[in-house]
């Protein structure tokens, strides 16, 4: 059907000529004094005589087409290929700017309500600052194996809503790693290699104020984790085993001995399988807070002969040993002493509280009177 044919009406007597269309369904019917009728058009037929009480041709009812002649299939035909219900497909090529080619990316926390830091929740956004598109994967920690959390792909130059969670699901996100494959459409581009990037997040840092600050991003504060920056990936905080275990063995130690290993002319350092010997547990009291260092200087004679699970280990058990120690006196505070470092401990501890000390509270201590690397936990 189209405009300039004959039709009836089927329900009534008359008809017209088609004068156009209204939408999908509707076609306007100009009669013989010049009205134009909008009428479904299922109500009305082609007819090839200006007789309207006359029908030569079989009807289009309900939207589905029934059996008829070679010209009803081709006025059906002209009826679906009208451009007017054809979809929309134009899509407007990304804007890009200058100095966008180096890839940047960011994880960003934005608080629902700055001003309720103690209540607020928190909106979860992927931060796209470069020309590229990128499609990521983000996945959690579950002790040695990995859940995917989310994925999708963000727009050059957009930030990107994820979820809104609360401080409830912060241990479920404590370690995270991020997976990015970056790339343009409709044009040519500088290959980017594809990332997997891991971040550790700390829980404490969603109920301090200053960590969340101004940004370029957001109009409001926001703690943001860069996952890389103008082509360059930070330095993040995950624990390389590795790199642990030979720092922890880079110490003066009078049972060392320093030699060159083959033909790879590594300095390795050697030393003698010895029985370690712990000191008195090192604990004080200071305004009826019990303060306990967990340096393993402070533990143990001597740590020759131990590996760094050894020494961890140990610096666990006495940390358990001390919380039963008091686990009947509801109220008090306990600081441990844990040392800043790789952070090794502090997790661990972290760990053992969040599983094995659910009621008990936790929060940093003092940094003037412990200076950084310590955790106050209140026995409940």
């Amino acid at each position: 059907m189209k405009i300039g044919d004959k039709v009836r009406f089927l329900s009534e007597i008359g008809g017209g000529v088609v004068a156009g269309f209204q939408g999908k369904n509707i076609v306007l019917v100009e009669d013989e004094d010049g009205f134009q009728i909008p009428t479904p058009i299922e109500e009305v037929v082609v007819v090839e005589t200006d007789d309207y009480n006359i029908a030569k041709v079989h009807t289009v009812t309900g939207g589905k087409k029934s059996a008829g002649t070679a010209e009803q299939k081709k006025v059906s035909d002209e009826v679906e290929d009208d451009p007017a219900d054809k979809p929309i497909t134009f899509r407007a090529p990304a804007k890009e700017r200058k100095g966008g080619d180096a890839l940047s990316a960011y994880i960003a926390y934005v608080p629902v309500d700055i001003r309720e830091m103690t209540k607020t929740r928190f909106e979860l956004y992927f931060v796209n600052d470069s020309n590229y598109y990128v499609r990521f994967n983000i996945l959690v920690a579950e002790g040695a194996s990995w859940t995917l959390y989310d994925q999708g792909e963000v727009e050059p130059n957009t930030q990107l809503f994820l979820k809104e969670f609360g401080r409830e699901d912060l241990n479920q996100m404590e370690r995270f790693c991020v997976q990015m494959l970056s790339y343009k459409r409709q044009k040519s581009f500088m290959l980017k290699p594809a990332l997997d990037v891991q971040v550790r997040i700390d829980p404490v840092k969603f109920y301090k104020l200053h960590t969340f600050v101004e940004n370029d991003f957001f109009e409001t504060p926001a703690l943001i984790y860069t996952l890389i920056e103008n082509d360059q990936i930070p330095q993040h905080l995950v624990i390389d085993a590795k790199k642990l275990k030979q720092k922890m063995y880079q110490r003066n130690d009078s049972t060392a001995t320093d030699e060159e290993d083959g033909d790879d002319r590594k300095l390795v350092r050697r030393y003698e399988p010895s029985q370690s010997k712990s000191k008195p547990m090192p604990q004080r009291k200071h305004n009826d807070v019990v303060v306990v260092d967990l340096h393993a200087s402070q533990l143990l004679d001597t740590t020759s002969g131990m590996q760094p699970a050894d020494i961890l280990k140990f610096q666990l058990e006495t940390f358990k040993k001390k919380l039963d120690e008091y686990k009947n006196k509801k109220g008090q505070k306990m600081v441990f002493i844990h040392g800043k470092g790789d952070g090794v401990l502090r997790q661990a501890i972290l760990q053992e509280l969040r599983y094995r000390y659910k009621s008990y509270t936790y929060q940093d201590a003092s940094f003037q009177e412990y200076g950084y690397g310590a955790t106050q936990i209140t026995i409940r």
